[in-house]
């Protein structure tokens, strides 16, 4: 039996080559007694042409009755011709239908966006999709690559917890057998524990908030790259990150990978990264108009024009005390403000947080307090300051809103196969 090829492969096979196809109808036209159909597979489009006396009368016949989205097994040989798809098609001599679509294929041009929504499981074949979700795969693969180089161990974390990492208001509340428990916000804590046997650790999993948001860069759950290092502090933090950045976007700007094809403007984010402390960006978006009280956190419409009047990543440091988690440690030398960051990026805002942990056990014990919670509750979180404590630090980092950005998306939702929203849970 032939091999069988797809279409990327054709390019590169010699005229009168023997090929065997297997894929959907993306499209369908008659001139005449030919049939020319328009072949879908994962890497792209091929042209088939059908010709009586060429093709089998049964293929002739088949070809006669496809509709979109049909799956069909083709034979043929490669023709080298200008006016198809890629220059080249395959002339076929027998067509075998594998399974009908049954209906009118639903996905079309102009129907709304309600309609994408509840099609999602159909829109996933859409060619401009199908090229995001192969982007999205090679951000994820490059990224793991990078920290796997640098001698991150990946570290499976659990999803369903007992205590809010980021805040109780955001948490998903779950039965768990006679219990509750939630979803978790954040890895991170588990990370932390992790750190104390492999020191760089990372995962790659979901998160969910329980945000009652319906922005463009807002998703309940969400892809979360979070990582954890020790005998780290926040400077050497901030570096990790701002390296990944730069290495992964400049890998993927060769044309091995999606992301230029996708979008034309694709560049890669050279270091080094621009740094504001948070005392600074309030000036800044004073003289922009906009006064925000000191302690405040920074919401869209803050990042929306800080990311405007600054070129560039930015890295935003330095966070007052009251507006972040019980976990970031208080600077040493200004304890009003903790060593935290947010790396902002134009159009979609923060795309990482992060910054340095509380290494000490009586410190946490008061931020936990402080922060209005029960020790009991982060009693083993507690626990990894009680055995040989160390200065540590980590990050977490939104896949969707960096995939949106580097693709020039218009939406996150536009970023994941299957969006979790405020009104979107199915399919």
């Amino acid at each position: 039996m032939t091999e069988r090829s797809r279409s990327a492969d054709l390019q590169k096979m010699p005229e009168g080559s023997k090929v065997r196809l297997e894929g959907w109808v993306f499209s369908l036209a008659t001139l005449g007694k030919l049939h020319f159909i328009r072949l879908r597979d994962s890497t792209g489009v091929t042209q088939v042409v059908v010709k009586p006396g060429v093709s089998s009368p049964e293929s002739v016949t088949a070809a006669e009755s496809l509709s979109r989205e049909d799956s069909v097994q083709v034979k043929g040989e490669v023709r080298k011709d200008k006016r198809a798809p890629g220059g080249v098609e395959v002339l076929a001599s027998e067509i075998v239908v594998v399974g009908r679509s049954l209906n009118e294929f639903p996905i079309r041009k102009g129907v709304s966006a309600k309609v994408m929504g509840d099609y999602r499981h159909l829109y996933v074949r859409s060619r401009k999709f199908t090229r995001v979700l192969r982007a999205r795969s090679e951000l994820l693969h490059v990224m793991r690559k990078w920290l796997e180089e640098k001698g991150f161990v990946e570290f499976s974390c659990p999803s369903t917890i007992t205590a809010a990492v980021e805040g109780g208001a955001t948490l998903f509340e779950v039965k768990y057998f006679d219990r509750s428990a939630f979803m978790t916000q954040s890895s991170q804590f588990h990370l932390e524990a992790g750190i104390y046997s492999l020191e760089k650790v990372y995962t790659i999993q979901p998160s969910f908030r329980a945000e009652p948001s319906k922005t463009p860069r807002h998703l309940t759950e969400y892809w979360h790259l979070e990582a954890e290092v020790a005998w780290c502090d926040m400077d050497s933090m901030i570096d990790i990150e701002e390296r990944l950045i730069s290495d992964t976007t400049a890998e993927l700007s060769s044309p091995n990978y999606s992301f230029k094809s996708i979008n034309p403007e694709f560049k890669p984010l050279e270091r080094p990264f621009k740094r504001m402390k948070y005392d600074e960006v309030l000036d800044l978006l004073e003289d922009s108009g906009v006064h925000l009280k000191w302690g405040s956190d920074l919401g869209s419409d803050e990042e929306k024009i800080i990311s405007s009047k600054v070129e560039g990543p930015l890295f935003i440091t330095h966070y007052p005390r009251q507006s972040r988690a019980f976990y970031h440690k208080p600077d040493p030398t200004r304890p009003e403000v903790v060593l935290s960051h947010d790396l902002v990026l134009k159009g979609v805002g923060e795309v990482i947080g992060g910054g340095e942990r509380i290494e000490d056990y009586e410190t946490l014990l008061t931020r936990i307090r402080e922060a209005g919670l029960n020790p009991e509750d982060y009693s083993w979180y507690i626990d990894l300051r009680k055995y040989g404590s160390v200065p540590h630090a980590g990050f977490g980092l939104g896949i969707e809103r960096l995939l949106a950005y580097l693709l020039g998306l218009p939406n996150i939702r536009l970023a994941i196969p299957f969006p979790r929203t405020l009104t979107r849970i199915y399919p």
